[in-house]
């Protein structure tokens, strides 16, 4: 708080006499009184003094005396900020509420620039129940500390990557200032850029401990539960975000995210559809809506809400490749021009949306692929991927050398000497392989038999998976064998159980089993066996250079990071077969296997192999799961409501003369149908 003298004309003996009597307030508090008692009797009434004697008994814990005589000194000092900063604080301290709320709104109007003041009167406004004005004035706050240079300080240090300056010195100034929301919100996102979640969860809670209505650290803080998976949480955040009197649309779309996310999607559509109600120009919540609306099998009206997007905003590369990611929709000419020219424009003048130009690539290699253009549908595709690529990070060699530790640590030896433990709960069904190998079908055929309820791609057990990882990239272990080996029976009936309890969240229903579909545990097979040895595993695979070529095409949302080149992809591939075939040797018969093109070809016998291994009877709705009207949220998501079709299989084969990196990355393995298990 600035100004915190009380500001008299004083003699360089006063002064002096002043700041050694102060410098005793925090240790010896009723020395620096006798001191101020002193300079009193000797100049009755000095306001230095009268100010210094109020602090004195404040820390003395005299708050009565403290206060009567502050309020007697803020009367003649009525626009001094330290006398009026002093009277709040311990009027707050003794429970006289509205004489701190008086104190404060009179220093906040002569220091509307100063955020402490701000969020004091904030919480002193909430202890009258005077809840919407206490939101008011933390926004207040927040607004003051926009402006405050060591905070724009250590921003700009935080947004030039200097993460460590931007840390220090906002542990510096919290060490100052603890009760500082600002601070807390701003350490927060440095730790998040650091990957350093719980840290970053942790600063940003206290920052909204400090200030309940400071919108955009709840905000932040939403997002922050997103990526850690802790739905409900999220939810309880969008909704207290929703009631801040200071409407958002921003706050509806978050909370429509966190609902998409849960699988609420009738409660998203309704929250996007009353916004475009109210204003209906706005291509963002278009796609958003056409995105649920896809979810849910309304395909008309899913492109009717993609078209609107791109009507409104021609550049939107995402929307563009919505429509074209719709697999039974096919963009004609006029759409191949508008996207042409859409990239050219982006290309030309605004090439820092690099996003935007990789969907536009993508979606012009879709529509090209559909006209059978496929020399130029190749260019588009592979422009798109290259730009993507640039994006992310994958390395290859890592990723196969920790394929290669999980295959010689889960040996049969090694399983066996494990011995029995993890949870028994039948419950999960996980379905793994890469994308776009069918396991999308699988999903919906299953999640057609009554006793199993089909959810989603559940990041659970990576979660937990990187969980484990992360005590190995600390030093903890040595190698990632020790590791798993340190986990005891408990520990892995814990685990078990963590994810039974983590997923309970996604399931709607009363059915006994429910499906894990996310394609990348297939990493984790040997991880899912011990911690969950009565879940079942279908490993669902497709004819390699197909499924490869498939994925390569396939701009993900997210994740995925290895399928944006042909090498990578292929080696990919090669990483799970081996892998794949460890798990087979060490366990036989533990995973079952399903081949996309034995399932085409014979569906019938496919799905009594998979519910047999399931322990499950035949329903004939598995054979009709064209007629399943769940939300399915893959890229598979209109295919899978109709019959089977075979017209993709060997698509790949027209883009062959430009395959040679991924067929030299799959190696021996480019032949391989992989008989099944």
């Amino acid at each position: 708080m600035s100004g915190s003298t009380v500001k008299t004309q004083k003699s360089p003996a006063q002064s002096s006499a002043l700041a050694a009597a102060a410098s005793l307030l925090d240790g010896q508090p009723e020395a620096a009184l006798a001191q101020a008692e002193t300079m009193l009797q000797r100049m009755p009434g000095f306001p230095a003094a009268e100010f210094l004697a109020c602090q004195a008994l404040r820390r003395m814990g005299k708050t009565a005396e403290a206060l009567a005589r502050l309020a007697a000194l803020a009367r003649t000092q009525p626009r001094v900020p330290a006398v009026l900063w002093e009277l709040a604080q311990t009027a707050s301290e003794a429970g006289d509420t509205g004489a701190a709320i008086s104190a404060l709104q009179n220093l906040t109007r002569l220091q509307p620039a100063v955020a402490s003041g701000w969020f004091l009167l904030a919480r002193e406004l909430r202890k009258s129940g005077r809840d919407d004005e206490a939101w008011r004035t933390d926004l207040s706050g927040v607004h003051a500390s926009a402006g405050d240079p060591e905070l724009l300080n250590a921003a700009m240090a935080m947004n030039e990557g200097r993460l460590d300056d931007s840390s220090s010195a906002l542990q510096a100034r919290l060490k100052r200032q603890p009760e500082d929301p600002a601070a807390c919100r701003l350490l927060g996102e440095v730790n998040w850029r650091r990957g350093d979640m719980t840290e970053a969860l942790a600063w940003v809670e206290r920052a909204l401990e400090i200030a309940p209505g400071f919108d955009l650290a709840r905000d932040f803080l939403i997002r922050l539960l997103l990526q850690n998976n802790r739905l409900p949480e999220a939810l309880e955040h969008a909704d207290l975000l929703g009631a801040s009197p200071v409407k958002s649309p921003g706050h509806d779309l978050i909370k429509a995210s966190v609902l998409v996310r849960l699988g609420q999607q009738d409660e998203a559509k309704e929250i996007y559809e009353r916004l475009l109600a109210q204003q209906p120009n706005q291509p963002q919540v278009w796609q958003n809506l056409g995105h649920v609306l896809k979810t849910q099998g309304k395909q008309a009206d899913a492109v009717h809400a993609y078209r609107q997007a791109v009507s409104h905003q021609p550049t939107m590369g995402e929307a563009w490749w919505s429509l074209a990611n719709l697999k039974t929709v096919k963009l004609g000419p006029d759409d191949i021009s508008s996207m042409t020219q859409a990239l050219a424009s982006l290309e030309q003048n605004e090439a820092d949306r690099q996003e935007d130009i990789f969907h536009l690539h993508f979606s012009l290699g879709k529509a090209l692929e559909d006209a059978r253009d496929y020399a130029a549908s190749f260019r588009h595709y592979d422009q798109g991927n290259r730009l993507r690529r640039g994006l992310i990070r994958h390395d290859a060699d890592d990723f196969s050398a920790e394929a290669a530790a999980t295959a010689d640590t889960f040996t049969a030896a090694f399983v066996a000497g494990l011995g029995k433990g993890g949870c028994t709960d039948p419950d999960p069904i996980f379905i793994v392989g890469l994308p776009r190998s069918g396991s999308t079908l699988v999903e919906q055929i299953l999640a057609s038999h009554s006793q199993i309820e089909g959810t989603m791609e559940l990041p659970e057990m990576m979660i937990i998976a990187g969980r484990l990882q992360s005590r190995l990239d600390d030093g903890e272990f040595p190698d990632f064998r020790t590791m798993i080996a340190s986990l005891s029976p408990a520990d892995r009936r814990r685990l078990g159980e963590e994810y039974l309890e983590r997923t309970r969240v996604h399931r709607q229903t009363d059915k006994p089993r429910f499906i894990d579909k996310m394609p990348n545990n297939w990493q984790h097979v040997g991880l899912i066996r011990l911690i969950l040895p009565n879940a079942k595993i279908i490993d669902a695979r497709r004819h390699p250079v197909s499924c490869c070529f498939s994925g390569w095409k396939q701009h993900f949302a997210r994740g995925q990071t290895f399928s944006y080149d042909l090498s990578d992809i292929g080696r990919y591939y090669n990483d799970y077969v081996g892998l794949m075939a460890a798990y087979d040797a060490a366990v036989p018969g533990a995973v079952h296997r399903v081949i996309y093109e034995d399932m085409v070809k014979d569906t019938e016998r496919q799905v009594q192999r998979m519910l047999h291994y399931l322990d499950l009877p035949f329903e004939p709705a598995c054979l009709e799961f064209y007629n399943n009207d769940r939300a399915v949220r893959t890229a598979s998501s209109e295919q899978v409501r109709q019959p089977i079709f075979t017209d993709g299989i060997d698509h790949w084969k027209n883009y062959s003369e430009w395959l040679g990196p991924l067929v030299n990355a799959l190696g021996p393995v480019v032949d391989s149908t992989t008989a099944t298990s």
